[in-house]
């Protein structure tokens, strides 16, 4: 039984996050349409909580992606800057 709560989350996890998005936003395009039954409601609100972890963790790891190059390029004016400060004042 497990395996069949996991699958659908492996399966969702290997969305990019467009395919996601484009995924979630038909499923609430089909909820607010309504005319579903009460269990194929539920099975369409269960995969847009999916849909929406994938899409909010994949821009998380882009954000912290960002972070990193972001980090890194101040590091590297940092120690450029140093650089010159040294050289300059040993002129």
């Amino acid at each position: 039984m497990t395996s069949e709560v996991e699958q659908p989350t492996a399966m969702s996890e290997a969305l990019g996050y467009e395919q996601a998005r484009d995924e979630l936003i038909e499923v609430v395009r089909r909820l607010e349409a309504g005319g579903t039954t009460l269990e194929e409601s539920l099975a369409l609100w269960e995969r847009g909580e999916e849909l929406a972890k994938v899409c909010r963790r994949r821009l998380d790891g882009a954000r912290a992606r960002l972070d990193a190059a972001l980090a890194e390029e101040a590091d590297e004016d940092d120690a450029a800057d140093e650089s010159a400060e040294r050289d300059g004042g040993a002129v």
